[in-house]
């Protein structure tokens, strides 16, 4: 596939941002939001949190976020209000909190209670940060509550600094890349918070796209480098002997040292260049560049860009094999064999490098067929038939030994040349022919690479094209259609950017495979099996847990996979519902009235439970992506037809669907799951001042 700049539209990563700054101590957040008229329900929750409490996220997500279901007997009432405090006046609040585990274990908890703005200054979520603190909090016996009430308004102002900067640890290492504070803040300063909106990536001005027209014209610049570098390394080493390495490094040391510059400031720029990642975005972060590159191309680049030269050029007395050591700089070949693909996107492109490929081997056989001829000589000095003598008769210039006489280095690689290039295309003229039996056999192995070169490459170059293109021909005559669709029906540019990094993502997620069109012949029960093991992730849910094999089969088969690009809504209000979709990857947010519901991150389940009755489900709120997402999803229809196939399951699908979609998109649900809030209330609460804090 060609080249791409990769994905580039704005992106809401709050939700990564959080999830991935935590310092190594805790990830345990979660997210309320703030917007809510019936207290401030909880939108998202950290599976770090979940391992905390032993709660799952569907028992989690729409509870209060004052977190009334982990407390307990020894729960401070004066802490409980405080919250409730800082919550309604929406502030910063910070404490030392006594909860209890689902499994009714108690701990102690460094609670941060933080609130998030928008781009315009709005209070949209809260984030609660929570530690367990239970090896260091004490391990004397536990206090009464009002113990523990006297103990906290007894606390002085530098306990609470060091709590304020313990707890905040978390904020400081999430939100150290956002501050923009000067040289005399303090820990115990306010952090700068991330916002919860849409915004461009920013790198910094030190980093290279690797697809700007500078980092085009440097590539091609360091291109013209390794062609040089392989055609004077094999030259030098053949045609010069040692005592004139160190006059011709000399004399090539301008140009050498600018090659060996060149190489060492492409190191430089590839730790600065930004690339695309597998999931087809451009990663920008410096930290994972260098890794990037120091994992795949240093080494080669390293080793190639050494300044052996230098050695000459100080006059250091080194071996005579020293000079070998230059071949190490054809490595950098392999770094033109990896860019291929970028040049070869261009027809004069691939028969311009055809051709210097072939020149280049015949070059590389005229270096070997002069070694030949030298070793010869020196092997047999009483010889005079090999082509470096028959040569020098003609020109008049005879050996009168190894080392006296013969032609001039110049005839010898233009004769050499031209006997490679000849026995390269055709079988040569004779006139440069082979005598000794190194020669002949080295002649033997030239028209044998010649032959095959010449089948392989001129006779089906056309071929070759077509067969390496053919994807690449098809995804160039579909990007063509797409523009002329957008150009002939004048569409705005936000709507084209969308369809065009729609298509070349979902290309290049399945490069242009239809993989129904591709299995439609295969028979049931493999197109079966690869759908289990395409769609093993959204199988492996709770909710699928008590399917059979045979069951499981049959959803596979109605499971499809989609994409969303950021701010592309994937579900609109008052919609009607066909499937239910599970996120692979990315973020997306659950909206009403421009108000967040909740937040959705892989591994989630949206969608609705199924009525009784085969009616239109109307969806109760906006689905929008905040990031690139893949999802997989099961239509509805699909779903109650393997249903009625399997019964006894379905019984079981209808009682469980409740507790494993994250959002329940059905018209109606929220005032549903209210009611049914509620009447668990009354049957727990009782007048007491010992069950007042679990209500």
């Amino acid at each position: 596939m060609p080249v791409m700049k990769g994905l580039l539209a704005p992106q809401n990563t709050f939700l990564d941002t959080i999830a991935t700054r935590f310092d190594g101590t805790h990830s345990n957040f979660l997210l309320g939001n703030a917007q809510g008229h019936r207290g401030y329900p909880i939108v998202y929750c950290s599976d770090g949190f979940c391992e905390l409490t032993g709660f799952t996220r569907t028992e989690v997500m729409q509870k209060n976020c004052s977190c009334h279901f982990l407390y307990g007997a020894d729960t401070s009432e004066h802490v409980a209000q405080q919250m409730e405090k800082a919550l309604e006046g929406r502030e910063e609040y910070q404490a030392e909190v006594h909860f209890y585990k689902k499994n009714g274990v108690s701990f102690w908890c460094l609670l941060d209670i933080v609130p998030i703005k928008n781009e315009k200054g709005e209070m949209v979520l809260y984030l609660f940060s929570f530690k367990d603190i239970s090896d260091t909090h004490g391990k004397g016996p536990h206090n009464s509550r009002k113990e523990d009430d006297k103990r906290l308004r007894r606390k002085s102002s530098s306990h609470y600094n060091e709590a304020r900067k313990r707890g905040r640890t978390m904020l400081y290492q999430l939100t150290s890349h956002f501050s923009r504070g000067g040289k005399g803040e303090t820990i115990v300063d306010k952090p700068s918070i991330p916002e919860y909106k849409v915004a461009a990536v920013h790198k910094s001005r030190f980093i290279l796209l690797h697809y700007s027209v500078s980092k085009a014209l440097w590539d091609w610049l360091i291109l013209l480098a390794t062609f040089y570098v392989a055609v004077t390394v094999p030259y030098s080493i053949s045609f010069t002997s040692h005592d004139d390495i160190v006059k011709a490094a000399r004399s090539t040391f301008i140009s050498d040292i600018a090659v060996e510059l060149l190489f060492i400031i492409d190191i430089i720029l590839n730790f600065r260049t930004t690339y695309v990642s597998q999931s087809g975005q451009v990663v920008y972060e410096a930290r994972s560049i260098c890794i990037h590159y120091a994992t795949t191309w240093f080494f080669v680049d390293l080793v190639a860009a050494l300044p052996i030269d230098l050695l000459y050029v100080f006059n250091i007395t080194v071996s005579s094999l020293v000079h070998l050591f230059k071949t190490i700089r054809l490595l950098r070949l392999l770094r033109l064999l990896q860019k291929l693909d970028r040049y070869s996107q261009y027809s004069a492109m691939v028969l311009t490098l055809l051709m210097s490929v072939f020149a280049l081997l015949a070059h590389w056989m005229a270096c070997i067929w002069y070694i030949i001829g030298q070793n010869e000589m020196e092997a047999n000095e009483t010889w005079d038939i090999g082509w470096l003598h028959e040569l020098g008769k003609r020109l008049e210039t005879p050996y009168i030994n190894s080392s006296v006489g013969g032609p001039t280095v110049r005839s010898s690689y233009i004769a050499a040349l031209y006997f490679t290039l000849s026995s390269l295309t055709s079988v040569g003229f004779g006139n440069v022919c082979a005598n000794t039996d190194a020669e002949k056999i080295f002649s033997i192995c030239t028209m044998l690479i010649g032959a095959l070169m010449h089948a392989l490459v001129f006779g089906n170059v056309t071929a070759i094209i077509q067969r390496m293109y053919s994807r690449r021909s098809l995804y160039h005559t579909r990007m063509k259609d797409l523009k002329d669709f957008i150009r002939v029906h004048s569409l705005p540019q936000q709507l084209k950017q969308r369809m065009l990094e729609y298509f070349q993502t979902t290309w290049s997620v399945n490069n242009g495979i239809d993989a129904n069109e591709l299995l439609h012949d295969f028979p049931d029960e493999l197109r079966a099996d690869i759908a289990m093991h395409l769609n093993k992730d959204i199988l492996q849910l709770p909710v699928f847990k008590g399917a059979s094999r045979g069951c499981l089969r049959s959803l596979s088969l109605h499971i499809k996979t989609s994409f969303c690009v950021p701010g592309e809504y994937l579900i609109r209000q008052g919609d009607a519902l066909h499937a239910n979709y599970f996120v692979c990857s990315g973020s997306l947010e659950v909206l009403k009235d421009s108000m967040v519901l909740a937040i959705l991150g892989k591994g989630d389940l949206i969608g609705s439970d199924l009525p009784g009755t085969d009616q239109v489900i109307k969806t109760n709120a906006d689905v929008k992506a905040l990031t690139y997402c893949d999802l997989q999803y099961i239509s509805l229809r699909g779903l109650r037809e393997v249903l009625e196939l399997y019964p006894e399951y379905g019984s079981v699908f209808t009682s469980d669907i409740h507790n494993n979609l994250t959002y329940n998109l059905r018209e109606g649900s929220q005032d549903e799951y209210i009611k049914r809030q509620e009447k668990h209330k009354k049957l727990l609460c009782q007048p007491t001042i010992a069950h007042y804090s679990k209500c």
